[in-house]
């Protein structure tokens, strides 16, 4: 309780930014949702030919997986907050229309004819009658749909939206339950709290609540505009992928580019996604630079073969010049440090069968009870290579990342996949086996950007060339160390590095 006491005091001014994001993008959807699926189920009222029709297609939209809604609307409009908006307005369609068309078209055929027969135009019956009776069956399916919106839009994190579900996302990366309670508790608390605010509005006097209707729809809308026209032109936006490394070094380019010029305003995006949701965000002009590894360009983006037994410049080249010539995409100097796959042990494992390269697991192979990233598993680049390469005969556990270091510092298995500057290393007290036959790509980071928008800015350019060739591999796993099991800020690690390294000018 002390700890989660302690991370909600320390990144109380974060849960607030996720917090107004998740707010904003709830309501934002839930109107939008309102405006499409009210007028179509009264106008389906009056043509119940079209019923069955809206209702199945409705039905369906709300069957498609998120994940796979996501992926299918990011190559058309890129990522952020506009393919999370259209997602949750998709899936918050089908509870407003049906009970609207539900409440109105079970109204009492009495209570209809006897409307008729005063001679009530079909305008002031609808506003007299019918929605008034439909009314409780309408503010129903809309509290229905407001908390499957701020449920579901905590994915919006995976898509670089932000929200909630980066408290979440954080949480699982980091194996910090604090940051997961953090996220799943506001998330609730707020889909209660506005489930109230919609049951007020049922109970409270028409003008006020068009007053506060109107308020509403006026301070959400003027902010999303705000922040999609305006923001984008003012600032240099920086985003990193989800973990502490990115984190640590989108704080050092903001430093860096704010010393190089005050007239600068950076604005950071962390935990942003993943490199597809980054890469797609830089092309579509959501961001405007982002770290990536050498490694992921080619295997990842650009599709080439995967450099194997290539050296870093070789492989950093090869980036280089299939990013330019594909993507009209920039790609600096890389840092020195190479984030690449690597097999880890314990020390006594290590001293007790005499290891030292990835070969000699041959030699002990029937004694080997590896855990590993389903990821991992899977990659040509990974174990599936890997034996190849090797000659080894194992079977693998799959194992989320987080309980794979876990599980073999409690002794339940004895070979991990991880990365080369993962603080696990240093937290559990795991040593690297070398990889003596180069088979894993280099994955050293550098930042990648439009070339149109380096051109632009030169002493952008300039002042990321400072970290070329910079922080060494165990550099790298100390500041990550320091961030996930010391709980130091990533800014505070990044400040430190810069200034012991002389990197900013007049400090």
């Amino acid at each position: 309780m002390q700890n989660l006491i302690s991370i909600f005091m320390e990144r109380r001014h974060d849960l607030l930014i996720a917090l107004w994001q998740h707010l904003e993008i709830s309501i934002v959807s839930l109107l939008i949702a309102m405006v499409i699926a009210i007028p179509l189920a009264i106008w389906v009222v009056r043509h119940q030919r079209f019923a069955e029709i809206f209702l199945q297609i409705t039905s369906i939209l709300q069957t498609i997986p998120s994940l796979a809604l996501l992926g299918l609307l990011i190559p058309m409009v890129g990522i952020g907050t506009v393919p999370a908006t259209i997602a949750l307005v998709i899936y918050a369609l089908l509870p407003i229309f049906q009970n609207t068309y539900t409440g109105i078209s079970e109204i009492d055929s009495s209570i209809e004819e006897a409307v008729d027969a005063f001679g009530m135009s079909s305008t002031r019956k609808l506003f007299k009658v019918e929605l008034p009776i439909a009314m409780p069956q309408i503010v129903s399916g809309i509290r229905t749909a407001l908390v499957m919106i701020v449920g579901t839009a905590t994915l919006a994190a995976l898509i670089g939206a932000g929200g909630l579900g980066t408290f979440i996302m954080l949480g699982i990366d980091r194996n910090d339950t604090s940051l997961l309670i953090i996220g799943a508790v506001t998330s609730a608390m707020l889909a209660v709290i506005l489930s109230l605010i919609v049951r007020w509005f049922q109970l409270a006097k028409p003008l006020h609540a068009l007053i506060v209707f109107a308020s509403i729809l006026l301070m959400f809308g003027g902010i999303s505009v705000h922040n999609v026209f305006i923001d984008r032109v003012q600032t240099i936006t920086i985003a990193g992928k989800l973990g502490s490394e990115p984190e640590i070094l989108i704080n050092m380019y903001k430093e860096l580019i704010e010393n190089s010029d005050k007239h600068t305003n950076v604005e950071l995006k962390p935990n942003f996604g993943k490199t597809t949701f980054l890469f797609s965000a830089l092309k579509h002009d959501q961001i405007d630079i982002y770290p990536e590894f050498t490694g992921s360009v080619l295997e990842t983006l650009v599709k080439e073969k995967s450099p194997t037994k290539k050296t870093a410049a070789q492989t950093y080249n090869q980036a280089k010049k299939a990013l330019q010539e594909k993507e009209q995409m920039a790609y600096l100097k890389p840092m020195k440090y190479n984030n690449t796959y690597a097999l880890a042990v314990n020390k006594e494992f290590k001293k007790d069968n005499n290891l030292r390269n990835i070969s000699d697991l041959v030699k002990i192979e029937n004694t080997l009870n590896p855990g590993m990233t389903l990821e991992f598993i899977d990659r040509h680049d990974g174990m599936k290579g890997l034996k190849k390469a090797y000659n080894l005969n194992v079977q693998t556990k799959a194992m989320e990342p987080a309980l794979r270091y876990e599980a073999i510092h409690d002794g339940r298995i004895n070979l991990i996949d991880a990365y080369a500057t993962d603080s696990e290393l240093q937290q559990y007290h795991l040593e690297l086996l070398n990889d003596d036959k180069n088979f894993f790509p280099v994955y050293q980071g550098a930042p990648l950007m439009k070339m149109e928008f380096a051109n632009k800015h030169p002493k952008v350019v300039k002042a990321l060339n400072k970290l070329a060739g910079k922080i060494s591999d165990k550099e790298m796993q100390k500041m990550n160390y320091e961030v996930n099991v010391q709980k130091k800020s990533a800014n505070l690690v990044a400040h430190q590095y810069l200034i012991k390294h002389n990197l900013l000018k007049g400090e």
